[in-house]
């Protein structure tokens, strides 16, 4: 049986934009898309009819979506909301990487994105938050699976 320490603390998973890890971050989800095609064929006439009910499915494109929150604070020093719109104006390419909290840790997801969004939430008597989403262009350098160069 698993110890509560053998389980990842999600605050021990950092996000960094552009070099800096995202100022006040309260949540990241990461996405791995795969666009699939069906093929379906007809079965062998050897086979009953039900067998060509299955079809079978490849993977034609991969990309990784990465959605972030924070909270937007005034004496900001690592990369918050300002930061993050500044580059989403000049639609800079940045690069985004996935990390553990430890000394040398190597990232599980780096490569360049676009800012695909960001949203600035201001309710009355209550935290202003901000939130993000990120798409890979073109092949990350690491991902799960992505063999080492």
């Amino acid at each position: 049986m698993a110890e509560t320490g053998d389980y990842i603390n999600g605050s021990d998973l950092l996000l960094k934009v552009g070099g800096k890890p995202v100022g006040h971050c309260t949540s990241h989800t990461i996405t791995f898309n795969s666009e699939t095609k069906e093929r379906a064929v007809k079965p062998l006439a050897t086979l009953p009819k039900s067998s060509g009910v299955w079809k079978g499915k490849g993977v034609t494109g991969k990309s990784i979506s990465i959605s972030f929150e924070g909270l937007r604070f005034y004496g900001e020093t690592e990369n918050g909301y300002d930061e993050i719109a500044a580059k989403w104006g000049k639609d800079a390419k940045v690069e985004v990487e996935a990390f553990r909290r430890e000394e040398d840790t190597k990232p599980y997801v780096k490569g360049m994105f676009v800012i695909a969004s960001l949203e600035e939430t201001s309710p009355a008597q209550d935290d202003a938050t901000y939130s993000g989403s990120l798409e890979n262009d073109g092949e990350p350098e690491v991902y799960p699976g992505k063999e080492a160069a």
